[in-house]
């Protein structure tokens, strides 16, 4: 009998939950199985966040304890940590920071900025404090194509649009410098204003602070930047001495026989959501569940009218007006595209929801990397936001009736087109079934990753996520100079008069640059008219909020860019609500597509099969096959591919370049494809936000 005390005090042991914020965290889910499978042990975003909104609800978490460092982690995605951390504060919970330094006579200043959202910050003895401001940088490569040989030919629509810069400039242009600067001022005016609200400070003093860092610990100290100086073990030791404070007051993991109760449990916060989670989907609760799906009273408290009532729409849901009836899906797709609700609409694969409070859930679909054509990206190569499996995903989505609303999390710069706007329609179709769709944007969602946004029904954005960038380029770089400089000559033959247009080996001609423009100004009237229509501006107000500029989310806001600022958690309370589920209600969340083995392994039937989401072709599992070898290997192949980088990511590969989903490479840079991304090099389609470095 005692030691099931023992064991059921442990159970009810007081946790201190612990986040690891060194380095960023995973943003979306790695599509491939290799990836997924080291990626297992990082955190993700999403993680986080959930597990800081469960433990605001649990008696036993009211400590947390973060260890903060210069992780490179993007202003948006910190915030999202920050608003999470602020609910765990306002539910009664303790917060503490510990940094062993906000940069080590360096840039600290957003690693400083998430600290500031926590109760009490510890820094190290020999640790400083980089509140240096936000900067950022950006290459200009035109001197050392020159000298290498390579002249660049380009279109863009219109000067904002300054992803060319990079290869075509010497230096800023005005309009490059105005867009970037007004980025930077943005983001430095939230942090400025965070600091001085959190540490009691006016906007004055903290200017003039971050004017004279870097400063030592003591310095930042006296300057009350900092609450205490001291090493980890220090800071631990004050977090449990806190935490038996708060369990001895509330009793939870107390002990009635008096020998001082159970010591609290240090706990990763991503580890506590996961037990959390699979303590939901115990046999008991999943029993009951299924229970409460059945016609008649099966479980003590069911009432026989529940799925009758369910199935008719009445109950708390239907006193919503929400969507509950096929008849309700057809007269809520009128507000929709006239063309997608008509198609959804007549499509059988499409189940109408059942809103139910017990059991609706709301699909979250990640859309996280460069838009491209295809399903999937190399493994190791990093995310891309591919249109055949997200437009798979909601299709899924649009054929289960348990699903009520949709959040589509976008993380993307832009990329393809194309596949742009195939997946803009495709969320267009599933609001046709009468859901709703919230579009929650990341650390960016900019160009090809805004025009995916126009789709849904509300855009939420973060105040740091770097978003618009409503523009256009397309081109390519000619390397006959080089490869003349290295030895390396090429014949061709062809049949028909634009058939060489992309080749990197001649400039264009006079035709051929006619051709560019025609593209240029085709893609751009389509965006506009589309932002237009979507945002409920005249074609003039969106030309003047597009011509390729960039903006921060809380500017983006200002213009009617944006619908509302906040988080991935935000967007899913909006999209539960508009979907008529009980406010009183913890929204449910499932993963679309969330394969099973099964899936990830057996080929698809057809495009309609939930599987589809998550095919994976050979190649696109690391097996590129000959060609895709002969452009791995062979150099001259690879400077081919280098030239050509317009025609939304796959034209390049007819010269060498390899397009993602057929050879797992990214058109334009052939297999040079992940050092150009990790270079900042446009890579991936006309659509793509500027380079604009990373805030430090």
């Amino acid at each position: 009998m005692a030691d099931i005390q023992r064991f059921a005090r442990r159970r009810a042991a007081p946790i201190i939950l612990e986040l690891d914020l060194t380095s960023d965290l995973v943003e979306g889910v790695p599509a491939d199985p290799l990836t997924a499978a080291v990626a297992h042990r990082r955190p993700t975003l999403r993680e986080v966040v959930d597990g800081l909104r469960r433990a605001a609800r649990d008696d036993r978490a009211k400590v947390l304890v973060a260890h903060i460092a210069a992780g490179g982690m993007p202003l948006s995605r910190v915030q999202e940590v920050r608003d999470a951390v602020a609910e765990f504060r306002a539910s009664g919970g303790v917060t503490f920071a510990y940094a062993d330094t906000f940069g080590e006579f360096g840039g600290g200043t957003v690693a400083y900025y998430l600290a500031c959202a926590f109760d009490e910050i510890w820094l190290a003895p020999p640790g400083d404090l980089g509140l240096t401001g936000v900067a950022m940088e950006t290459p200009f490569l035109r001197e050392a194509l020159d000298r290498l040989g390579v002249s660049v030919e380009i279109g863009q629509r219109h000067e904002y649009k300054n992803a060319v810069n990079t290869l075509v400039e010497r230096d800023f242009t005005p309009a490059h410098r105005e867009a970037l600067g007004r980025i930077v001022d943005s983001c430095a005016e939230q942090v400025v204003a965070e600091v001085s609200a959190r540490r009691g400070l006016s906007p004055d003093q903290v200017r003039r602070m971050i004017d004279d860092a870097p400063m030592s610990g003591r310095a930042a100290l006296e300057a009350g930047l900092v609450d205490r100086i001291g090493y980890r073990d220090e800071a631990y030791d004050q977090v449990r001495t806190r935490a038996r404070e708060l369990a001895g007051t509330s009793g939870v993991g107390s002990d009635a026989d008096g020998d001082g109760g159970v010591e609290p449990t240090l706990m990763y916060v991503w580890a506590y959501r996961r037990a959390e989670v699979r303590r939901e989907a115990s046999p008991v609760r999943r029993a009951r569940g299924l229970a409460a799906a059945l016609p008649v009273p099966v479980l003590p408290g069911q009432s026989g009218g529940d799925r009758a009532r369910r199935r008719s729409g009445t109950g708390p849901a239907a006193a919503t007006g929400a969507a509950a009836t096929p008849a309700a899906a057809v007269e809520n797709a009128a507000a929709v595209d006239g063309g997608a609700g008509a198609a959804a609409g007549g499509d059988p694969n499409v189940v109408p929801p059942e809103i139910d409070p017990r059991t609706s859930v709301v699909a979250l679909v990640h859309g996280t990397g460069p838009v491209v054509l295809g399903s999937a990206a190399l493994p190791f190569g990093g995310p891309v936001l591919a249109a055949d499996a997200v437009t798979a995903a909601f299709r899924a989505a649009a054929r289960d009736s348990s699903v009520a609303a949709a959040v589509f999390r976008v993380d993307s710069p832009g990329g393809s087109y194309v596949a742009s706007d195939v997946v803009r329609r495709e969320i267009e179709r599933f609001r046709a079934t009468g859901r709703p769709v919230i579009v929650s944007m990341g650390a960016v969602a900019a160009s090809g990753g805004y025009f995916v946004a126009l789709g849904g029904d509300l855009i939420v954005a973060n105040p740091g996520t770097l978003t618009g960038s409503i523009g256009v380029f397309g081109g390519k770089q000619v390397v006959r100079d080089l490869l003349g400089k290295v030895g390396i000559g090429f014949g061709a033959v062809a049949a028909g008069e634009n058939a060489l247009m992309m080749s990197p080996r001649q400039s264009f001609t006079e035709a051929e640059r006619a051709k560019l423009e025609e593209f240029l100004d085709r893609v751009y009237a389509d965006f506009v008219a589309k932002v237009a229509q979507a945002r409920r501006m005249s074609h003039a107000e969106a030309h003047e909020l597009a011509r390729g500029r960039v903006w921060t989310g809380a500017d983006a806001h200002r213009h009617g860019l944006v619908d509302e600022l906040g988080g991935l958690a935000h967007a899913i309370d909006l999209a539960w609500a508009r979907a008529g589920l009980p406010a009183e209600e913890t929204p449910r969340v499932r993963l679309t597509p969330k394969p099973s083995v099964l899936d990830r392994l057996r080929t698809p039937k057809s495009s309609e099969e939930p599987g589809a989401a998550a095919a994976r072709t050979a190649a696109s599992l690391g097996l590129p096959g000959i060609r895709g070898v002969l452009g791995a290997l062979t150099a001259f192949d690879a400077l081919g591919g280098l030239g050509a980088f317009a025609g939304l990511g796959a034209v390049g590969g007819a010269h060498g370049g390899l397009s993602v989903g057929s050879d797992g490479f990214a058109g334009g840079w052939g297999a040079l494809a992940p050092l150009a991304a990790r270079a900042g090099l446009p890579v991936h389609g006309p659509l793509l936000m500027p380079p604009v470095g990373r805030l430090r």
